[in-house]
């Protein structure tokens, strides 16, 4: 799949904190929770918005709280709900998977589809500066599977773009997070070879998304890394 033949994907799974009007007694009083990272990845939906409009590629958002159904993990896994959803009943977490994740996987699947000569799927994501009261100091990281070798060098080939234009260190690869860890990506890597689908994960630091300046800086270094596939 040469970068002629590609066509770009944005996506975003924790868009927003939105909880339906359904699931607010669920949620009473956890008004600070869902505005915290937590609750959803601030930022990321603006940063995705941008990149789709001046790249004229399509965006897939989900803006429903995570803390509801988690759209960056398969339907399988323990993790796609919260400890708010895991205690309901299984025909309630069905209901849930059906209403606010499936919709999501399908859309991205049927770009995908749509799109014979390839597919670079770019998931955009946030992360916040301090975990668990460690510092996570790097501006921008780009989640990629390793034994995946193109996805593998266009991670190195943007790494090395935005380094060159950004200070020492401020690039990561394969964090904060691993890239070949559960998630829309990872599965969308079981469904097509590597000729098809190319899936990689942007992580931006929310400390530099809330700086004007600094966000405006990024996101046109990544908008001309991203043009060379787009």
């Amino acid at each position: 799949m040469s970068a002629p033949e590609r066509r770009l994907l944005l996506s975003c799974e924790h868009g927003g904190n939105r909880v339906p009007p359904a699931w607010r007694a669920l949620f009473a009083g956890r008004e600070a929770l869902l505005r915290s990272h937590r609750g959803w990845d601030p930022g990321a939906l603006a940063a995705a918005r941008s990149l789709a409009h001046a790249l004229a590629a399509p965006l897939i958002a989900a803006t429903t709280t995570r803390l509801l159904v988690d759209p960056n993990r398969s339907p399988h896994n323990p993790a796609v709900f919260s400890a708010f959803t895991r205690p309901l009943d299984r025909e309630t977490r069905e209901a849930l998977l059906a209403r606010h994740h499936r919709p999501h996987w399908e859309r991205v699947r049927a770009v995908i589809a749509a799109q014979p000569g390839g597919t670079l799927h770019v998931a955009v994501h946030s992360f916040t500066p301090v975990l668990a009261g460690r510092r996570r100091g790097f501006a921008v990281g780009i989640l990629y599977d390793p034994k995946r070798r193109r996805e593998r060098e266009l991670a190195i080939t943007w790494q090395r773009a935005l380094a060159a234009e950004l200070p020492r260190g401020a690039v990561r690869r394969n964090a904060p997070y691993r890239g070949d860890s559960d998630g829309l990506t990872t599965a969308m890597r079981r469904e097509h070879s590597p000729r098809r689908y190319l899936g990689l994960e942007l992580e931006l630091n929310q400390s530099v998304l809330k700086s004007a300046p600094q966000r405006r800086a990024l996101l046109r270094l990544l908008r001309r890394a991203l043009s060379t596939v787009s």
